[in-house]
């Protein structure tokens, strides 16, 4: 039946009693599958996360500047890796490191979220900032199409 139409026999249900087949054109079948897994893959996120590096005796100017990319990050929908690192004698005063990571954690947590607390490693001390759920969704709809208004004279 298959040959007479022009299409293929292919078999859905090999493991049912009796085996299930069907009817169709499988090139047809698997470029359509094909492109159903090509817009899957272009819907899907790609989650970035960026690295800003400070120190702890920063400037407030250079710290507003940093403060300044990580919110450009998050606005972005990245997640941003916050870095301190320490050199010589800053190594034996970690609060101070700690301090400044509250500090900002404190400064972005409207847009941001602490996904790893500030933890020591050696001679960095690192933190992972994500951005908020509410802040993504807001981002998502200042992205629509804008609506115009009309008014109307009576």
């Amino acid at each position: 039946m298959a040959d007479e139409v022009g299409l293929d026999l292919v078999e859905i249900a090999p493991d049912a009693n009796p085996p299930v087949c069907k009817i169709m054109d499988f090139g047809k079948y698997k470029y359509e599958m094909a492109q159903k897994a090509r817009e899957q893959r272009q819907n899907q996120t790609h989650i970035v996360v960026k690295e800003i590096r400070l120190r702890p005796k920063i400037e407030t100017h250079d710290y507003e500047t940093k403060r300044n990319q990580v919110i450009k990050f998050i606005g972005a929908g990245d997640k941003v890796k916050v870095t301190i690192q320490f050199r010589g004698r800053e190594q034996s005063r970690p609060e101070l490191g700690y301090n400044l990571l509250k500090r900002l954690a404190e400064d972005v947590t409207e847009i941001a979220n602490i996904e790893f607390a500030p933890k020591q490693e050696g001679r960095n001390m690192t933190m992972v900032l994500g951005p908020n759920k509410a802040a993504g969704k807001a981002k998502k709809q200042s992205n629509s199409a804008p609506v115009k208004e009309v008014k109307e004279e009576a």
